[in-house]
């Protein structure tokens, strides 16, 4: 394993692809899939996420707009979304992603796992230009997606797309953030690798996070990690997000 990576310090070249699956192979899925989702919200639900963000971001809510753009635009076009997304990207996705933010030190240096369409990577990236991020991605059509919008929205100083499987990448991180990759047992087998000393896990989780907790105890003592279940409100208007914080104690 590699020295971990340091707040003031990123590997040369804005961008590294290796191994992967192509696009169409098994595995590669748009953003919003899975089961037992909360109800969509309606336009004026939306209509207010998106006031709340205007609020919260201040002065990077113009860059988040923008991605926001990307998104609803090249993401759906690449097949990055799924056919639901587009209508409630703030509601359930920005202002889910944004709380990440508060749990981050100044200076960290962050890898995003399986960042697909770069939620949570690339809202924490707008939000926090202080810190290093890395998007890790293994997917071909996914990375090429990261690359281009991390080049039109100008943060190639801070972020960096590597094409490549978390099991295959060779640094350490103070904080490793995951959404929607991986049950608890699994992503802490990927991903503990990563984590550097005194590091963090920040998963996005929702209401199965009690009971993922209870099936990866072994493994989190086994991996020296310390788990708990966090409750993020950002705004009394919005739902409170869920964030399984796994610190590494030993």
């Amino acid at each position: 394993m590699d020295a971990a990576m340091s707040g003031n310090s990123f590997p040369e070249g804005a961008v590294r692809h290796r191994g992967g699956p192509q696009p169409g192979e098994p595995g590669e899925r748009a953003t919003g899939g899975g089961s037992a989702e909360p109800a969509d919200p309606s336009a004026e639900e939306e209509s207010r996420a998106r006031g709340i963000a205007g609020e919260l971001f201040g002065a990077r809510a113009a860059l988040m707009n923008r991605y926001v753009d990307i998104l609803t635009s090249r993401g759906v076009d690449w097949g990055l979304l799924g056919p639901r997304e587009p209508a409630r990207l703030w509601s359930r996705h920005i202002l889910n992603c944004s709380a990440l933010t508060q749990l981050i030190p100044q200076g960290s240096s962050v890898i995003d796992v399986g960042s697909g369409a770069g939620l949570p990577g690339l809202v924490v990236g707008v939000l926090r230009p202080d810190l290093r991020i890395t998007l890790l991605e293994p997917l071909l059509r996914r990375s090429n997606f990261l690359v281009s919008a991390v080049e039109e929205l100008g943060l190639g100083e801070s972020v960096r797309v590597v094409r490549e499987r978390a099991e295959d990448h060779g640094f350490c991180y103070d904080v490793v953030t995951a959404r929607a990759v991986a049950r608890l047992t699994t992503l802490v087998e990927w991903v503990e690798p990563l984590i550097a000393g005194g590091g963090q896990l920040l998963a996005l989780k929702g209401r199965s996070v009690h009971d993922e907790l209870i099936e990866a105890r072994r493994v989190l003592d086994l991996r020296g990690l310390e788990a708990e279940p966090l409750t993020i409100r950002e705004s009394s208007l919005i739902e409170p997000v869920t964030v399984l914080r796994a610190r590494r104690v030993c």
